[in-house]
């Protein structure tokens, strides 16, 4: 009963410190395999393999809610303390070269998220990527701005010479 107790504690701490949760089936995986999925995220998230009734009772601890539907047969959790869409991404990625990784659903940001969700997020561009494409459209902007305001000089100069 302590032990029960105790890992309680540890993954209610766990949905309080993380800011996503992405839980998945892993039944088919070998041990190797789970190995291989925990190195490629292991810079964004910490995967673990988890027990539903303890999860169900840790997750309500913390305030997260609707993930008892998916806590069905045999689960683990990503618990997401970096970026998310990379860990997503590397998920969706190990899900399509071993297809006994089923991702369930997941939480992010508060929002209840469904498989589907968390694929559309996978598929975002990464954070270097859009950060760059928003300061080319800035540039983009600035120089449409420039180009605007020194015809407008150019119109002014040709109207006070004549």
């Amino acid at each position: 009963m302590a032990q029960k107790d105790a890992s309680v504690a540890e993954l209610t701490k766990n949905f309080e410190s993380s800011n996503a949760v992405l839980l998945t089936e892993y039944r088919g995986l070998t041990v190797a395999q789970l190995k291989e999925l925990r190195n490629s995220i292991r810079q964004d998230a910490e995967y673990a393999v988890v027990k539903n009734t303890l999860t169900k009772i840790a997750a309500n601890n913390a305030g997260v809610s609707g993930l008892d539907d998916d806590l069905k047969g045999p689960s683990a959790i990503a618990f997401v303390h970096g970026d998310f869409v990379a860990t997503a991404k590397a998920m969706r990625d190990f899900a399509k070269a071993n297809p006994h990784l089923v991702i369930k659903g997941g939480v992010f940001e508060g929002n209840l998220l469904s498989a589907d969700e968390i694929n559309k997020y996978a598929s975002l561009e990464s954070r270097e990527v859009l950060l760059a494409k928003a300061a080319g459209m800035m540039k983009a902007t600035m120089g449409k701005a420039a180009a605007t305001i020194d015809a407008l000089r150019e119109k002014l100069e040709t109207a006070d010479a004549a």
